[in-house]
């Protein structure tokens, strides 16, 4: 009896922090409007219904994969689709805070950065994906 109580509080903790975690995850969402402005971008005002299903199907199936551990013996090559997606995802959740908190035009004018705003923004895009590709295929390999 003492193990199934031990059982139910695991599960409760657990349920609790997905909740709490899900709950963050959603707000996130709504107060960066990522959802309708990707809409937005794309012109694709009838599809909404597409990216918010491939956004619940994506955060659903990772879920699966972590929770049960499912494994796929691909090649290493096969690493990059995945791999972009996630990139793709980050730089767009990281555009979209930087936008609603109009981090770069504040730092544009502080510094007064405003004729460089474009070159800015560029080497902000070359940095991510300079330290992303040498954590990739520098260090990571190094903990193999």
């Amino acid at each position: 009896m003492r193990e199934l109580g031990g059982e139910a509080l695991v599960a409760i903790v657990g349920l609790s922090g997905g909740f709490a975690v899900g709950s963050a995850f959603v707000a996130l969402l709504i107060v960066l409007d990522l959802v309708p402005r990707l809409v937005q971008l794309t012109r694709a005002y009838r599809r909404s219904a597409v990216f918010e299903s491939a956004l619940l199907a994506g955060v659903i199936g990772f879920n699966c994969a972590d929770l049960f551990d499912w494994r796929m013996s691909l090649g290493k090559g096969w690493l990059l689709v995945p791999a972009i997606f996630q990139g793709i995802f980050v730089g767009m959740l990281a555009a979209a805070l930087t936008e609603v908190l109009n981090v770069i035009p504040i730092v544009a004018k502080r510094l007064r950065l405003g004729p460089y705003l474009f070159a800015l923004l560029i080497a902000m895009v070359l940095g991510k994906v300079a330290g992303s590709l040498a954590d990739w295929l520098l260090f990571q390999p190094m903990h193999e």
